[in-house]
């Protein structure tokens, strides 16, 4: 796993909707994209993907809407 220290996260910009909840994402790092909840940042846990499972996820979210 990557040291988050450099991790760029960002926030979908319909996360304003349902009160700002929402996941945030980074994928500027080198092993994986990292996801991790916006309300519990820094002491939540953050789940870490591969690429190719990611764009899979992207991808079949995107068909759904």
């Amino acid at each position: 796993m990557d040291n988050l220290t450099g991790a760029h996260w960002r926030k979908s910009s319909r996360s304003s909707t349902n009160g700002g909840t929402c996941v945030e994402v980074a994928d500027n790092l080198s092993a994986a994209v990292y996801v991790r909840d916006s309300k519990d940042v820094g002491a939540g846990p953050v789940l870490a993907f591969s690429r190719q499972s990611w764009r899979t996820f992207v991808a079949r979210v995107t068909d759904l809407a």
